[in-house]
């Protein structure tokens, strides 16, 4: 049997904002061929620095690794958007900063994730969403690009598939708030795994499904 297990944060543990619907590893595990199985290790509110504590409980019968995790870290560096800066070439000193930190982190935590020896799929950010305010919507996606640039480049350098939730959820309708997916949004993100892993198994370019 493959074992799908998914770690992070509420992007795939979204239980908590979709009701009575369907998260996103039930509707992953019924996506997912016959023989195929889907387990949920994310954890709401996770950063990267929690990966290692869910990497302790893993399955001893997984087959393959999912990781979406960095977006409670990017709300974490969310201040530096509103520091006053005296031209755009500080503000972009104090965004390469973000990036070197940010990049950092995510390399020791998929170095973590990569020791289990399995087949790994990493996940972008999504862009969140601000109704009502364009203005802010606009300046975090953009911001999130620098974000987004570590992940690509860390998960490239390890010759691993990428998912670019960017491409996967590019609707309102696909978010029950800001940040987290409702239950179409989770449909989506559900189907976008069960490609990476059975229709494009050993894949080392970016992923752009829907």
């Amino acid at each position: 049997m493959n074992h799908v297990v998914l770690f992070g944060d509420s992007i795939f543990a979204n239980a908590a904002y979709v009701g009575s619907g369907p998260d996103v590893v039930t509707q992953l595990e019924k996506q997912l061929p016959p023989g195929w199985h889907a387990s949920l290790l994310a954890v709401d509110g996770a950063v990267i620095a929690d990966i290692g504590q869910q990497l302790g409980d893993i399955p001893r019968d997984a087959s393959h690794v999912v990781v979406s995790i960095g977006g409670n870290d990017a709300l974490g560096y969310a201040a530096f958007l509103s520091e006053p800066s005296r031209s755009v070439g500080e503000s972009l000193a104090q965004l390469a900063t973000v990036r070197e930190r940010f990049r950092c982190d995510y390399r020791g935590m998929l170095e973590k994730v990569l020791r289990c020896g399995l087949p790994t799929t990493v996940c972008t950010i999504y862009e969140p969403r601000y109704p009502g305010d364009a203005e802010r919507s606009r300046v975090h996606a953009v911001a999130l690009c620098i974000i987004n640039d570590s992940i690509i480049r860390e998960a490239s350098a390890s010759r691993l598939p990428i998912i670019d939730l960017r491409a996967v959820c590019t609707d309102d309708d696909d978010f029950v708030n800001a940040i987290e997916p409702s239950v179409r949004g989770g449909e989506n993100i559900a189907a976008a795994i069960r490609s990476a892993v059975t229709q494009h198994p050993g894949a080392r370019t970016v992923i752009f499904t829907r």
